[in-house]
């Protein structure tokens, strides 16, 4: 009886062993444009004239995931600001319905993108990431505040 606990112990110590050395093979250094590719596989993302027709037609919230200070110097007419370094903490705050209909933007995308994916992954069902972000707004003449 003993040995047979013996060798159940070393094959479970040999199992336990190969799981966490396999886990540690599959697992890669990502970079943040690594990140942004992975997310895009689990949101939608939108143009900027397509944000601009949701806007005209009204019924989603602009979610503007840059910094205070950048949105401070103009954002989207509306935007509700939420750093996305807070992001998972404060978000609740501003937009605490998960059903909501919301549209994420930054400066150029990538944190958007992220914002978003974080967002899905919080619960939240009904969001956009606008690809290009504020720059490629602005650089459409739309409106800003």
């Amino acid at each position: 009886m003993k040995k047979k606990n013996l060798i159940l112990i070393v094959v479970l110590m040999i199992s336990a062993t190969f799981a966490f050395n396999t886990s540690l093979v599959l697992a890669k250094d990502m970079t943040a444009k690594d990140f942004e590719k992975e997310s895009l596989k689990h949101i939608t993302t939108i143009s900027v004239s397509e944000a601009k027709a949701i806007l005209d037609k009204g019924g989603f919230t602009f979610l503007d995931v840059r910094t205070e200070k950048e949105y401070k110097k103009g954002h989207i007419p509306g935007a509700v600001n939420v750093p996305r370094g807070k992001l998972e903490y404060d978000i609740g705050k501003d937009i605490s319905d998960k059903n909501a209909a919301v549209v994420v933007y930054c400066k150029t995308g990538g944190r958007s993108c992220l914002g978003t994916y974080t967002l899905v992954r919080m619960g939240y069902k009904n969001l956009k990431s606008m690809d290009g972000g504020w720059k490629a707004w602005a650089k459409a003449g739309y409106p800003v505040e």
